[in-house]
């Protein structure tokens, strides 16, 4: 397709280009850099390190007593279930919709997922998790915010506490959100979340662990490879916490190193003004596509916060064959899509039919909404005059395809 020759607009933005890091964390990277002290435990005498700093920080900005950070969010994942006691076979409810590390956590721990069905508004199907609770004895759900959507979480915790369940909290896509003003991560025991460049804060990987639990706390940092080095963390449970189990709980290193947490502390502070960033771009482009024939905005909540980093819509009633075109002319015009409902997974996204480590279950309502869920990112290198422009080739080739007649199979682009 020549966008010239027609003369229709066309998208040259990249949808994968982050913003640059912050020039006080390229500093403070360099500090590290210059003295050398990369593993957090190699500290001068009086130094705090950047490491422990950065926990005590993320602790105060959460409202957590506790804070640990890590190597990655898929490594916050399984800390957070073997702190919680995880056993070898053990089921572990979780999110369908979610992305591929969620389950791999549980896994790679030694558990079993168990997937609960989604709702239209992509979040937890309560009524499914209720029935599925109950038949597995399950007493852990690891609560996957996918895409940034938050379920009701006050219900949840309620549903939760009657069925002897205990959340772990997936925050990868909601640092910064929040429900009816409480941060996400802080309505489970654990609340988990990572620094994957693609994520709210970027440190190329990274992840966290808050928690108001000092015996949980106690083994997630023990598990991390504090050896006998607990007390240099700052946002640690007091010295009593450690004292039975110091001896008996396993070494599984995934460390924060210096180097990533001084990345990552300038960013910190400007949190607040991403999420009110992002917020303005979902918006634009909420309000270019509403109202258009056969394509489905997802409802948010007005108790909840979000972060809007990627924007989700669904075409329900559309052919695989319409889709696939209607990706095809979209990515014609540079606008990358990503479908759930593709057979084989594409880079990032997959779905829970893929995982072929986890138990096949049948989920019906799950299939139904991801094979006509479309997704796509929102990096903040976007303007909100980038948004508009991208809502107005969605708004045209949803027109033109929605209307035209059905169209043979269209394999769709393999976007990365």
């Amino acid at each position: 397709m020549d966008n010239r020759a027609t003369g229709e607009e066309r998208f040259s933005g990249s949808f994968t280009q982050q913003e640059p890091i912050p020039e006080a964390g390229i500093e403070a990277a360099i500090a590290v850099l210059r003295h050398g002290r990369l593993h957090r435990y190699n500290t001068a005498p009086g130094e705090l390190g950047e490491t422990a700093l950065l926990e005590e920080e993320f602790a105060a900005l959460t409202g957590a007593k506790y804070c640990l950070a890590v190597a990655s969010g898929g490594y916050a994942l399984g800390c957070a279930l073997r702190a919680m006691g995880l056993q070898a076979g053990e089921p572990v409810l979780t999110n369908a919709f979610t992305l591929a590390p969620v389950p791999g956590a549980i896994a790679a721990a030694g558990g079993v997922p168990m997937f609960v069905e989604m709702t239209e508004d992509l979040t937890l199907d309560f009524a499914d998790l209720a029935a599925k609770a109950k038949s597995s004895g399950a007493r852990l759900l690891m609560l996957s915010h996918m895409r940034g959507h938050l379920c009701d979480m006050e219900a949840l915790v309620a549903l939760c506490e009657g069925l002897g369940v205990q959340i772990i909290e997936d925050c990868a896509h909601t640092m910064g959100a929040a429900w009816k003003g409480v941060p996400s991560g802080r309505h489970g025991v654990i609340g988990c979340y990572s620094m994957q460049t693609y994520k709210h804060l970027n440190s190329g990987e990274g992840g966290f662990l808050i928690s108001d639990d000092p015996q949980v706390m106690a083994r997630a940092i023990l598990l991390s490879g504090s050896y006998m080095l607990y007390g240099k963390h700052r946002a640690a449970p007091p010295e009593e916490a450690f004292a039975q189990i110091r001896m008996e709980t396993p070494n599984v290193s995934g460390r924060m190193d210096n180097l990533r947490a001084a990345i990552l502390r300038p960013q910190l502070p400007i949190l607040a003004d991403r999420v009110a960033r992002w917020a303005r771009l979902y918006q634009t482009l909420e309000a270019g596509l509403a109202g258009v024939p056969g394509l489905r905005l997802v409802t948010r909540p007005v108790e909840e916060t979000y972060v809007g980093s990627s924007f989700q819509f669904r075409l329900p009633d559309w052919s695989d064959a319409r889709i696939g075109l209607y990706l095809t002319r979209c990515i014609a015009r540079g606008v990358e899509l990503k479908w759930f409902g593709a057979d084989e997974p594409v880079a990032f996204t997959s779905r829970y039919d893929h995982w072929r480590y986890a138990r096949p279950q049948r989920l019906p309502a799950t299939d139904r909404i991801l094979k006509s869920l479309i997704d796509m990112r929102l990096p903040l290198t976007f303007t909100p005059e980038d948004a508009a422009l991208i809502a107005r080739i969605l708004r045209a080739e949803a027109l033109a395809v929605g209307q035209a007649p059905e169209p043979e199979r269209v394999d769709p682009p393999r976007v990365q």
